[in-house]
Formats: C-alpha cells, structure tokens, sequence
C-alpha cells in the first residue's frame, strides 16, 4: 500500500486540490506508484484538474458580474495625453 493512499473525497477548496495534484505528480514523477495505483493517480489527477478549472470558472464569473459597470478600461484622456512637456 502506498505511504500516502489516494484520496476519493472533494477537495475543501482549490488549493487543498492543487496541493493535492501537486503531490500526485510528484508520486508519480518519482516511480513511487505500483502500476494500479498510478492508474488511480490518473484518474484521481484528472478529478482534480476538472475541479480546479470549474472552480476558476466560478471565479471568473464572480469577477465579470463584480465588475458590471464598475471597472473599465479608462477612456484614453491620461494614455492619449500628450503633454509630456513638447507641444506640436
């Protein structure tokens, strides 16, 4: 049995996932993984990868509906500003 069994439960959070997942890589980098158990790696990996990219997902909704109105780019007047101290 492995010294650190493959979990199957939900991450808490993203960085409880991407330590996680950082882990897993490491395991199997390292050969450490029986056959069977890197297969179970994979697939927990791939979880894990499919959990953190809904997770940003969710987050770069949060920002687009955070920013509505709020945040534009500005409207040009201080990047076109050309009063560096030579008029034309």
């Amino acid at each position: 049995m492995p010294k650190n069994p493959i979990s199957t439960s939900s991450p808490a959070s993203f960085e409880q996932a991407m330590a996680e997942l950082e882990q897993l890589v490491a395991q199997m980098e390292a050969g450490e993984l029986p056959l069977e158990a890197s297969v179970a790696a994979y697939k927990r990996g791939s979880e894990l990868v499919k959990f953190c990219a809904l997770q940003l997902e969710k987050v770069d909704s949060q920002v687009k509906v955070l920013e509505g109105d709020m945040l534009k780019p500005f409207a040009g007047e201080a990047l076109n500003d050309h009063s560096g101290g030579a008029e034309e």
